[in-house]
């Protein structure tokens, strides 16, 4: 019997909904059954979840993410995964708030460029994330550096996140212009940490090791789940 997974999502929708399909789809792939894990989805505010962000308003969002959480653990999941990076900057102060499991992206992303001998990475992401630490300080213990975008990049692929991917709209454009940013720098691999970018880009896009955070969750998350 597989492990009910709990999708804390809306962060955004266009994520969201990649995560539900991708887990079916490879759980499909491996076993070519339709004995599929039970799933659960709990789909937040997003706006309550980018304005506690934005105004750094950390105590509201971790509430507000635990309220999600414990929804989740009711319903019956039997773990749970937060499908956005961001969230994850304050993944140790609810950890230990909740009952049941969670999988934490970043660190299974640093486990997963470890093992392809990645060690010299840029950040791509929200804002938030770039701005953030909770890469850098679970990468550090794996001996892996990371780099993020300057300010003005930054601001460039923030806006893109924002104002295009989360709502559907992915523009070629807006693709080579965060391929352009990804050229600049010396590098051995990106992490797309936001869970939108890699329905942006993909590996196919560029020579550079891309680390697509939503599948290599998702790959977590399945074997979690049918791990008897």
């Amino acid at each position: 019997m597989s492990k009910k997974i709990g999708i804390l999502g809306g962060m955004s929708y266009e994520s969201t909904i990649k995560y539900y399909d991708l887990i079916l789809k490879k759980y499909y792939e491996k076993f070519k059954k339709y004995n599929y894990p039970e799933i659960f989805i709990f789909s937040l505010n997003f706006q309550k979840i980018v304005d506690y962000e934005n105004n750094n308003q950390k105590q509201n969002l971790i509430n507000y993410l635990l309220y999600g959480i414990k929804t989740l653990e009711k319903s019956g999941a039997d773990f749970v995964i937060m499908a956005a990076n961001s969230p994850h900057n304050v993944y140790n102060e609810i950890i230990n708030k909740v009952k049941i499991p969670m999988i934490n992206i970043a660190k299974v992303t640093i486990k997963k460029a470890k093992g392809d001998n990645l060690n010299n990475l840029l950040l791509l992401g929200t804002k938030y994330t770039m701005q953030s630490t909770y890469y850098h300080e679970i990468a550090d213990k794996y001996n892996i550096k990371i780099i993020t975008p300057d300010l003005n990049e930054q601001d460039e692929i923030n806006s893109i996140i924002s104002k295009e991917l989360c709502i559907g709209q992915f523009n070629d454009s807006s693709k080579n212009k965060i391929i352009d940013i990804i050229n600049k720098y010396n590098i051995d691999g990106v992490i797309l940490g936001c869970t939108e970018l890699p329905l942006l880009l993909s590996q196919k896009d560029i020579s550079i090791n891309l680390l697509n955070t939503l599948e290599i969750h998702v790959d977590a998350a399945l074997n979690y789940s049918i791990d008897n």
